[in-house]
């Protein structure tokens, strides 16, 4: 695939994730095309020495994996981790709200959202949506309304002669996004009941409960003279779930493999689905249920946490330490950090350095200045959980947590090199 199919292939799966759901149901898409196996948690498990399969738990985290055709104490697997959730606005159980004849929904704040730029974008309304069937059965379906249904429009500069200087964003009052106009406050619920009906959801008969969050509705796009950039909603971190996915399915699938994409990653990680949960421990134990052999792959295993990286903004550039300023388009990022906020170490950079000098595409590091905090991924926690030799990587980026992201056209690419020879590696 080249550079140029792979980034076609990119833009399309983030137009498809506008949430964890739709982004879980694209990957189980593509993995039941490529011939994985779709295994369900509450089933009696028979697993074969070579065989592809996949798992979801939530609807919103999903682990794909392949069985090493030897005995898998003897190879280990290669494992490939990232996240599915991004930093969103999400609506609120009770959410009308109909004020001087505005319809408007209340939002709750998911994640550390850099909040500014969701004023005056063009919103739709995406997730998960429980209800009672006609013949009173409980069901879930997917919702996403596509289309601009709401904005959050600025305050005029007339009004607020201080909002270039001193801007501070009440979550609770200034976020509420605009519906339309009412003369009395609209059933939520009723409207998602309608837009089931149009998604040819039909035998709805109660609308109970749901998980929605809003997105931005334009599209995800090129920017730059010569294209150097990719733009989009949610990079951090469904760019790496379609590298750790593309890798995999592009793989030989002669060694054991495995990628999990984890939910809640951006709200610390602790929950039935999250990486600091169970899933990937209980699957590990279901796949390899006699402890020994468990063990001993896990000791000859590697995984490499990917998620972004902050790139070096040429207006901030003070925000980084001087050596270690990350470049768009000069390769992924090595993230390194003395008190563990990053699982990588010398060994696990090693073997990253050499795979990629063998593919012949550049390699940066990435350490925070002595004098700010540095954040943390699933690296850190799954390696606490299952005790594998852990690398934390990631793509540079600007605007992380933005409502719209920027990152370089050539940088996913490498990485998913990269990923690829790590998953066709025969000794990690």
């Amino acid at each position: 695939m080249s550079q140029a199919q792979f980034n076609e292939s990119l833009v399309e799966f983030l137009s498809e994730s506008t949430t964890p759901f739709h982004a879980v149901n694209a990957m189980e898409n593509r993995l039941a095309d490529a011939g994985f196996k779709a295994l369900q948690e509450g089933d009696s498990w028979r697993v074969e020495a070579g065989g592809r399969y996949y798992v979801v738990r939530n609807g919103s985290s999903i682990i794909a994996w392949v069985m090493p055709k030897g005995a898998a104490e003897e190879s280990g697997f290669r494992m490939v981790g990232a996240h599915t959730d991004s930093p969103c606005l999400k609506v609120k159980p009770s959410p009308e709200i109909h004020n001087n004849g505005y319809f408007q929904l209340g939002v709750e704040v998911y994640g550390g959202v850099l909040l500014n730029p969701w004023f005056d974008r063009d919103l739709s309304i995406a997730g998960r949506v429980s209800y009672r069937t006609q013949e009173g059965e409980l069901a879930d379906s997917l919702i996403d309304f596509k289309k601009a249904v709401a904005i959050i429009p600025s305050l005029a500069i007339h009004l607020d002669r201080e909002a270039n200087s001193e801007r501070n964003i009440n979550a609770q009052t200034y976020l509420p996004p605009i519906l339309g106009q009412a003369e009395e406050k609209p059933d939520f619920r009723e409207l998602l009941k309608t837009q089931l009906e149009k998604d040819g959801v039909g035998n709805v008969a109660q609308v109970f409960d749901y998980e929605l969050c809003f997105y931005d509705t334009q599209k995800p796009g090129f920017v730059g003279l010569n294209d150097e950039f990719i733009a989009s909603a949610r990079l951090d971190n469904l760019l790496s779930c379609f590298i750790g996915l593309d890798s995999l399915l592009n793989s030989d699938m002669e060694q054991g493999a495995l990628l999990v994409c984890n939910d809640h990653e951006e709200v610390g990680s602790m929950s039935a689905a999250g990486a600091q949960g169970p899933m990937l421990k209980q699957l590990l134990e279901r796949i390899m249920p006699d402890a020994e052999v468990r063990n001993r792959a896990l000791s000859r295993s590697v995984m490499i946490s990917a998620d972004n990286a902050h790139g070096v903004h040429p207006n901030f550039s003070d925000k980084h330490d001087g050596n270690h300023g990350p470049i768009i388009n000069d390769g992924a990022v090595i993230k390194i950090n003395a008190n563990q906020r990053y699982a990588t170490n010398s060994e696990t950079s090693t073997l990253y350095r050499h795979l990629a000098e063998q593919e012949e595409v550049p390699v940066q590091a990435f350490v925070v200045r002595s004098d700010m905090a540095c954040g943390s991924t699933i690296g850190p926690i799954t390696a606490a959980e299952i005790g594998v030799r852990t690398l934390d990587i990631g793509v540079p980026q600007f605007g992380m947590h933005s409502i719209r992201e920027l990152a370089g056209s050539q940088d996913a690419y490498n990485l998913s090199r990269v990923l690829r020879r790590f998953f066709d590696t025969e000794r990690v």
